[in-house]
């Protein structure tokens, strides 16, 4: 159905690029009762397309996206972007405010270690703290894609650096000696241990991302005796109500077309979808 014909239907634009996110574009495109409108930043190569209409590039900042909302008229706004994507939440809170469309955060649950089972983890607040936290390492998997690699400039003189990203980390990274690994997630722990290994990995580095499948890295650094160090997620904006699955995003849709919780979850199997690795849209961990 393309955007034009979804009249009869309530058009949700959904700011995606995660698997929560296709889930509920899939279950929303199956229900009869919303049309949703996916919005990619178009950072990574041939993310996975998903159900509904796909929006690719930015809006503008907040003001581009006020004028696309009042423009397109969506009933509302659900963030379903990568935890660590707080300027398109930051841009997504002041747009809705200011045109009156309602927005619902849409974000899985994060990770949390456990040292009795063997975690050795060490929180720290950015990405600039974690390449403080490595220094002097002997070999260090960055498990953050090519996005977040700034911080680490240098990294790769003194020890060995392991990058993991959707797409090649090009000529212009900030790691020219870094050893580049391309693949698309989710990945296993077998192949997680087996990565780790081979590199000689003393420490991994990756973001509070959560997500069942993304934890492989962590069983497999668990399993080895790799230190973590685990980069926080950063803040959103305050008065943004959240719900962890699609369950509850479904059900506050359905609160506020008025069609009741017991027909909005009445839907079939995506509802129950366990995030996956995500492929992402420039915001994927490795």
């Amino acid at each position: 159905m393309p955007e034009s014909s979804a009249e009869s239907t309530r058009r949700v634009l959904i700011l995606g690029g995660t698997t929560e996110a296709r889930a509920l574009a899939g279950f929303l495109a199956a229900s009869g009762d919303w049309w949703p409108v996916t919005a990619l930043a178009g950072r990574t190569d041939g993310p996975r397309r998903p159900p509904g209409d796909l929006r690719t590039g930015g809006f503008g900042g907040p003001d581009g996206l006020a004028a696309y909302l009042a423009d397109t008229g969506p009933v509302a706004v659900i963030d379903a972007t990568h935890p660590f994507a707080a300027r398109m939440g930051a841009n997504a809170a002041r747009a809705c405010a200011v045109v009156g469309v309602p927005l619902l955060r849409l974000e899985r649950s994060g990770w949390t270690a456990d040292p009795d089972a063997g975690d050795r983890w060490t929180r720290v607040p950015d990405e600039a703290a974690a390449a403080r936290a490595v220094a002097g390492a002997g070999s260090v998997f960055l498990a953050l894609g090519r996005q977040a690699l700034a911080p680490f400039a240098g990294l790769d003189e003194t020890a060995r650096v392991v990058v993991r990203s959707v797409d090649p980390l090009g000529p212009d990274t900030p790691l020219p000696c870094a050893v580049p690994i391309v693949a698309r997630g989710p990945f296993d722990e077998a192949d997680e241990a087996a990565l780790l290994r081979d590199h000689g990995v003393t420490v991994l580095v990756c973001r509070d991302s959560g997500g069942a499948d993304g934890r492989a890295k962590l069983m497999a650094a668990r399993s080895l005796g790799v230190s973590v160090v685990m980069i926080d997620r950063p803040p959103r904006p305050k008065g943004v109500p959240a719900v962890h699955d699609g369950t509850a995003a479904l059900a506050w849709l359905a609160g506020l077309a008025g069609l009741g919780s017991r027909r909005a979850l009445a839907g079939p199997g995506p509802l129950a979808y366990h995030p996956r690795h995500d492929a992402g849209d420039g915001e994927q961990d490795g």
